[in-house]
């Protein structure tokens, strides 16, 4: 899954794509680098950021989306809270709604997803938008985990979403100390175990807890880092990486299959 953010303070790339004809070649680019999804985001979900009027989050995302779907045969995804948002990328093209608060933000969200038969990616975190960064740790983070994602499930069977469609998402790196970030990918295995049937997607690219471990290094100096963390993800059995860098991650999965194909 190729990251596509269409906004001016994203924490690695803001205001690099924002213009709807970079954010078009940015799109073709990581196609022809090997993306299999392409996730829209006009929302900037850093540490410090502030909510975006939900028609101008359609103003960024809509347009993008309707191109990149009149253009290229490939799934894309909008990665919003707002289910007036998802509603809009539906109708430009889209065909899965990522959510980064696994259903708590937005009722209607499970209905909109329901309604137009998406994808839905759930993924774990914790407090509201303005402080789910900022949440102290708790004390078991894999419990957590799967109580909430339990609880997001049953929001989205209970509007009608099929299990078939859904997604999950730890979320490495919303309200984790660095050694949760670590425990949950090395633990990957065990979330897999305790909802099968339910692919595990995972996003470790340019996060914070990465620039920690090499040295408080910023995010466009975590590449080695990030395809270190991916692979991992993979080899504990994650089927979606989420990341910014699509070439390098693809060539990495690719050599990490051909091994494993060999053991």
């Amino acid at each position: 899954m190729g990251i596509l953010n269409v906004t001016p303070d994203s924490f690695s790339d803001g205001g690099r794509f924002a213009d709807q004809d970079a954010a078009i070649r940015r799109a073709e680019e990581m196609i022809a680098e090997g993306a299999a999804i392409v996730d829209v985001g006009g929302e900037s979900t850093r540490p410090g950021s502030a909510r975006v009027d939900e028609q101008i989050e359609i103003d960024r995302t809509a347009p993008v989306i309707e191109a990149i779907a009149s253009r290229f045969d490939i799934p894309i995804s909008i990665d919003t809270s707002k289910a007036s948002v998802a509603e809009a990328a539906m109708i430009a093209g889209a065909e899965i709604v990522n959510d980064i608060s696994g259903l708590r933000f937005d009722g209607r969200m499970a209905e909109v997803a329901a309604k137009y038969r998406a994808g839905l990616v759930l993924m774990h975190s914790r407090g509201e938008f303005e402080n789910m960064h900022s949440q102290p740790p708790v004390d078991d983070i894999l419990l957590d985990v799967e109580q909430d994602l339990r609880r997001a499930i049953g929001s989205a069977t209970a509007a009608g979403v099929s299990l078939g469609s859904i997604v999950l998402d730890p979320g490495i790196g919303f309200g984790k100390s660095v050694g949760q970030n670590l425990e949950l990918i090395a633990k990957l295995d065990k979330i897999i175990d305790t909802f099968a049937g339910h692919p595990l997607l995972v996003g470790v690219s340019r996060k914070s807890f990465i620039g920690k471990l090499l040295g408080s290094v910023p995010a466009d100096r975590r590449l080695s880092g990030s395809i270190a963390a991916a692979v991992v993800a993979l080899v504990k059995g994650a089927r979606i990486l989420r990341v910014h860098d699509v070439k390098e991650t693809v060539d990495a999965v690719r050599v990490t299959n051909a091994i494993i194909d060999q053991s």
